[in-house]
């Protein structure tokens, strides 16, 4: 079977879409699949990563004009051109890759980009966070929390199924493998641990935000803390800079390659509130969550009203609202509360149900 996904990653974009599809491409590669990935040459693209994951990648032309056309996704500019251009140059690609399967994560497209790609001898599944716009496909994914079919009931077919919620969380193996061990060491964990993480790009300098409320903050000067950045985040100099002024030790790792186990021996995250919830969820890790994007106000607040983490706002707000909310977790027992609310929304298995939605399609 040939998979190939069309996605992006960029400094607006970010790159979870990006990871999300790498960990469905390897398990579909465990069963006998052979997948491309499709990507357009945006700032900050991953086409590096996906290669050294052991997929091939076509990098389509550098971006240019951006035209939705009427009406437009609200994220239509994230495409960097029309939406018409862009499925004229992958259509070509799929046909002589002889697609099965085409994966579509993007907010920039919608029904008439996935109709205009659409053939009877490929499936198409569209990746969602959104619910915002239609879509012409055979499976639709959505893993975020509190959603559910209702919310893309007038923007599908009838016939499509829709896998909504985080049962369906698209995370990389090692995440499942790590959650016996991640979640026992919390039995009567303490605040000696703290993972800082704001996604691959953190765009607003979000750590930068962290690192100054952490040093204002009654935080045991024991605590160890930990910063993680992608390699396409373009303060890692400042962080850095920062990070060596500071009156406590702070590591600053960059583009690491085991970040299951970095959240697995973490006692608390300050995260963004995107798709690394998943990861975090499943492994127990209570978190403090972190508004990077309008899309990811919902998840936040869905997260928070769950008990799996405390919201802090945007980063502007981060310095007025963090002290307080360590505080509140080096309460008794509030960690533990959190981390049980937290693994009760993933288990690690969603990739298998996802692949076993797949396979129903006739």
């Amino acid at each position: 079977m040939k998979v190939c996904f069309r996605v992006d990653a960029s400094v607006d974009i970010g790159s979870g879409h990006v990871m999300r599809c790498l960990a469905l491409a390897a398990a579909l590669r465990l069963g006998g699949a052979d997948c491309h990935f499709i990507c357009r040459d945006l700032p900050g693209h991953l086409t590096g990563a996906v290669r050294q994951h052991g997929f091939e990648a076509t990098l389509l032309k550098p971006a240019g004009a951006s035209f939705g056309g009427a009406p437009a996704p609200a994220h239509a500019a994230w495409l960097g051109c029309r939406w018409q251009d862009d499925a004229a140059e992958v259509a070509p690609l799929l046909a002589v890759l002889q697609a099965d399967w085409l994966v579509v994560d993007h907010y920039a497209l919608d029904a008439r980009w996935e109709s205009m790609l659409r053939r009877d001898s490929m499936r198409l599944m569209v990746i969602d966070d959104l619910a915002d716009r239609a879509h012409d496909c055979d499976v639709l994914l959505d893993q975020n929390l509190g959603r559910t079919a209702a919310h893309y009931r007038d923007l599908l077919a009838p016939h499509c199924p829709v896998l909504a919620g985080p049962a369906y969380a698209l995370l990389r193996p090692e995440f499942g493998a790590l959650r016996r061990h991640s979640l026992a060491r919390r039995e009567g964990a303490e605040l000696a641990r703290v993972l800082v993480n704001m996604g691959g790009v953190d765009q607003f300098n979000a750590t930068a935000a962290v690192l100054q409320a952490l040093a204002r903050s009654d935080l045991a000067q024991q605590c160890a803390i930990s910063v993680i950045m992608g390699l396409n985040a373009p303060w890692i100099g400042a962080i850095r800079t920062l990070a060596a002024n500071a009156a406590r030790p702070i590591e600053v790792a960059v583009n690491v390659s085991d970040m299951a186990l970095r959240m697995a021996e973490s006692d608390l995250a300050i995260g963004a509130a995107g798709s690394t919830s998943w990861e975090r969820c499943c492994l127990g890790l209570p978190t403090l969550v972190v508004v990077l994007a309008p899309n990811q106000a919902g998840g936040a607040a869905a997260l928070e009203h769950a008990g799996a983490a405390l919201a802090l706002g945007t980063p502007a707000q981060i310095g007025a609202r963090l002290p307080a909310a360590l505080r509140h977790m080096g309460e008794g027992g509030a960690l533990a509360a959190m981390s049980m609310a937290a693994r009760a929304l993933v288990d690690g298995l969603g990739v298998g149900r996802v692949l076993a939605a797949m396979r129903e399609v006739p």
